[in-house]
């Protein structure tokens, strides 16, 4: 009974080396899947991204004047301050320096609010530009399963590539189904128009 048991086991453990071999050998014949995309060039061809990136620019050029006008009002209260400075008393010009000086953190408070770590115009990115590259990645992943790509990199990040075939390059067919899908959302927005309408 002993030595039937140990048979046993043997031919379990066989059966799974087998199994084990088996499937590598199925994916060394496959091979390695790698595509590549160019999310600049995808996302430069989606009309919403333009749209957005567009809003984002105008509030900076809007917060970078702000932020300008202020300046200059600073450099017109020192130059006051220095043509004045024979005139007045020394609680007076340390009145003026210590309101120069509260204008002056106001700027900086104020470029940071804006341009910071935390500030709107990462909120805004946030806000106007992420959902639209989180599409594009949903798109990529839904391909990446249908075609059995094992790898897909993005060619403008940061990963440094050498060299890239054109025939692994899937901007393409991204961008083919992110217009497919702007298409189906303008003809229900038209229909939902055209319900109203009746």
């Amino acid at each position: 009974m002993r030595i039937n048991f140990n048979l046993i086991t043997f031919f379990k453990k066989l059966l799974i080396i087998v199994i084990v071999i088996s499937n590598s050998h199925v994916n060394a014949q496959r091979g390695v899947r790698i595509g590549y995309i160019d999310m600049n060039v995808i996302l430069g061809n989606i009309s919403e991204y333009k749209k957005s990136t567009k809003i984002l620019d105008d509030r900076i050029i809007q917060w970078k004047k702000e932020i300008e006008l202020k300046k200059v009002q600073l450099s017109k209260f020192q130059n006051q301050l220095n043509s004045e400075r024979v005139l007045l008393t020394a609680e007076l010009i340390a009145d003026r320096e210590i309101e120069i000086n509260d204008y002056a953190n106001e700027i900086i408070a104020l470029q940071e609010k804006r341009f910071g770590p935390n500030g709107n115009r990462i909120k805004q990115r946030k806000k106007l530009i992420t959902p639209i590259q989180d599409q594009v990645l949903a798109i990529v992943q839904q391909i990446a399963v249908e075609r059995k790509y094992d790898f897909i990199f993005d060619r403008s990040s940061d990963i440094v590539m050498l060299y890239s075939a054109k025939k692994y390059d899937i901007s393409d067919l991204v961008l083919k189904k992110i217009k497919i899908k702007e298409k189906i959302k303008a003809r229900n927005k038209k229909l939902d128009a055209l319900k109203k309408k009746q």
